[in-house]
């Protein structure tokens, strides 16, 4: 029999029969792999397992240990979703199931009207197992558009996908061909049939059969508009998670339990932090005395540190002349993202979405020598941007909030030792907050949104990419994610459940200094255009906030703990001396607060420890005598008759910037 020699991700070769297969191919690497196979890459495009190999093909395996091999699991998970509710709800349509981070989801339409609820979850779980007992094959085929339509006759969302992405109805542009990427794709429309009554319209690829599912839950119903637009019809989503093995969907389902626990909503409210009034508008909040003390805290450190660095402060109005956003290209390139024009007697204003273009006028307002550079501009500006109300999501997502916003003007020659020394910058305050655990990620090019040349792009981002290099971070690439104005540097960290949060953001410019004609005299007298550094550190102060509020659950260091100490005397007859412990603390320049002996002592000391303060003093008639303190520090054991001056001693160590306790 003939054979063909395919190409494996080392480079080593593999001689296989002439008509062999990926499974074919799994199995004559091993019984391991074999077993653990669930799809397949052929010259860069995913495939079945039975897809054959041709001489030369140059081919992986994918297993349910990487994040092709999930995507894999979840899709074919959502398939056996969609085939169970049609099964359960005759006369119901489908829309689209993609993966998604973690999970899937599957849109449907119910018959008159109808919609799930949470108790619909359990019986469609169990169709599901019953799918999956049965160890259906998932079998391809492929067909015209017209071919497709006809078999989809029933399912007129399924037909407004192959019409859309066939561009059948006229609006076929690359932005609905991606969304849309894993259902179907140019002229030949592939499905999966796993019965003779189900079939469902999908790229592929998908696991040999259902079988090889099972380690999925369903977690929740929601509604969703067709295609995200309001004017289209409500459907009816299902979201579920799906994982390889049975200890890492319990793993995951553990960090669901404990992110909820950890929701800064839940807990701004419990803590009395800070709330969003629906009389206030979706998408904003307000800071109560607690919150928005430890944002004080926050922001001085902030401010303290910039100080330090070098950086200069500016302040710029919360509204600008629609001029300065067309100058600076957000009203062609953000305008989505903009809250809408007020017309008023002398032009046309919009809220700022961004405080660049303010700072490139700050830059611009006078003359500047190759001397001056780098300007370091630094603002707590407050922005905003309009965000849909189905995303808005606490402070993760908000329409107004104050970024911690720098923008650095250097010379071309100075570019990478600014990079360097502002990424270091970046990285110590972020570890100053708690965060020990970075990761990053180079963003390049969006080809179609973006201005400048091929020259600047390549040059800024070769510079940021040396940044990264020389800084030992792990990173990644995510081709075409940069702003419409230059690549970028995100750094993710990862918080105390193992959650990545993207935070602080540092970006190359060489076009806004272009399009504001920024320049400075060089050494040599001749007129040189500066390179702009955009950078936010925490982002945002409302995010990282909330980001912060989960990490620590709640349990600020004290440091930035709104309440460091509360006092509880045991008794009335105690008042006198807690008094006196909370002024000694007080003037120490501790934030201290004292509960009377109005109830009883244990369900004092129970109302502070819900308050999640770090340290809660007992006081009676041993401390009164001795001068000392009953100690209940969080999380730890009880200690009697503590020293007073030692545990002023103890607090002052403790309060540092950067420690845990």
């Amino acid at each position: 029999m003939a054979t063909i020699s395919v190409v494996l991700p080392d480079g080593s070769k593999r001689q296989l029969d002439d008509g062999a297969t990926l499974a074919t191919l799994a199995a004559d690497i091993g019984p391991r792999l074999a077993a653990d196979a669930v799809a397949g890459v052929i010259d860069g495009v995913e495939r079945d397992l039975d897809a054959e190999l041709h001489d030369g093909d140059e081919v992986e395996i994918i297993t349910p240990s990487s994040d092709q091999g999930l995507h894999v699991l979840r899709h074919s998970t959502a398939h056996v979703l969609a085939q169970a509710v049609l099964e359960l709800w005759p006369g119901s349509t489908f829309a689209i199931g993609p993966p998604i981070e973690d999970g899937f989801y599957y849109d449907f339409e119910l018959p008159d009207g109808a919609t799930f609820n949470d108790d619909d979850l359990e019986r469609i779980e169990a169709k599901m197992r019953e799918i999956i007992e049965a160890d259906q094959p998932f079998v391809r085929s492929e067909m015209t558009p017209a071919e497709a339509s006809e078999l989809m006759a029933d399912h007129p969302y399924k037909r407004a996908i192959i019409d859309r992405v066939t561009g059948a109805d006229g609006a076929a542009d690359g932005r609905a061909d991606e969304e849309l990427a894993g259902e179907a794709s140019g002229d030949t429309i592939s499905f999966y049939r796993n019965t003779d009554a189900f079939v469902d319209m999908c790229v592929g690829p998908h696991v040999p059969s259902t079988g090889r599912l099972g380690h999925f839950k369903l977690m929740k119903v929601a509604g969703a508009y067709w295609r995200g637009d309001e004017r289209n019809p409500m459907l009816q989503r299902v979201y579920g998670t799906a994982w390889a093995d049975a200890k890492s969907l319990r793993g995951h389902l553990h960090r669901l339990e404990e992110a909820a626990k950890r929701d800064h909503r839940k807990l701004a409210n419990e803590l009395d932090l800070l709330s969003f009034p629906s009389e206030l508008g979706a998408g904003l909040a307000v800071w109560h005395p607690k919150g928005a003390t430890i944002r004080r805290l926050m922001e001085d450190y902030s401010r303290e540190r910039h100080v330090e660095g070098g950086y200069e402060f500016a302040y710029s109005p919360h509204l600008a002349n629609a001029r300065l956003f067309e100058t600076s290209g957000h009203l062609d390139f953000y305008a989505d993202g903009m809250y809408p024009p007020m017309e008023m007697d002398n032009g046309t204003y919009y809220p700022k979405p961004m405080n660049c273009p303010m700072h490139v006028l700050v830059y611009r307002s006078s003359q500047r020598s190759y001397r001056d550079l780098p300007l370091r501009l630094f603002e707590l500006g407050t922005v905003y941007r309009y965000e849909r109300a189905g995303t808005l999501h606490g402070l993760m997502r908000i329409r107004g909030f104050t970024q911690d916003d720098a923008h650095l003007f250097v010379t071309q020659e100075g570019l990478a030792d600014e990079l360097a020394r502002t990424l270091d910058f970046i990285l110590s305050m972020l570890a100053a907050f708690g965060f020990d655990d970075f990761s990053a990620r180079l963003s390049t090019r969006p080809e179609e949104k973006s201005v400048g040349s091929d020259e600047l792009w390549e040059l800024a981002t070769e510079c940021l990419r040396t940044t990264l290099d020389d800084s030992g971070l792990d990173y990644q690439v995510d081709e075409g994610d940069g702003a419409f104005y230059g690549p970028k540097i995100d750094i993710d960290v990862r918080d105390a459940i193992g959650r990545s949060w993207q935070l602080s953001t540092l970006q190359a410019d060489f076009q806004l200094p272009e399009r504001f004609g920024l320049e400075y005299v060089a050494a040599d007298g001749s007129r040189k255009q500066p390179v702009m550094l955009h950078r936010a550190l925490m982002g945002s102060i409302e995010r990282f906030f909330g980001v912060l509020l989960e990490h620590f659950a709640g349990n600020f260091p004290l440091w930035l703990s709104p309440v460091q100490v509360e006092v509880l005397p045991v008794a009335e007859a105690h008042a006198h001396y807690a008094r006196s412990v909370v002024d000694r603390l007080a003037g120490e320049g501790f934030r201290v607060e004292l509960d009377e002996a109005n109830d009883p002592l244990g369900k004092r000391i129970r109302r502070a420890k819900t308050q999640k303060l770090p340290y809660v003093l007992v006081v009676g008639d041993d401390d009164v005598a001795a001068g000392t303190v009953g100690v209940n520090a969080r999380g730890a054991d009880v200690e009697r008759g503590v020293d007073l001056d030692a545990f002023v001693e103890r607090l002052q160590t403790e309060a540092t910037v950067g420690s845990s306790a």
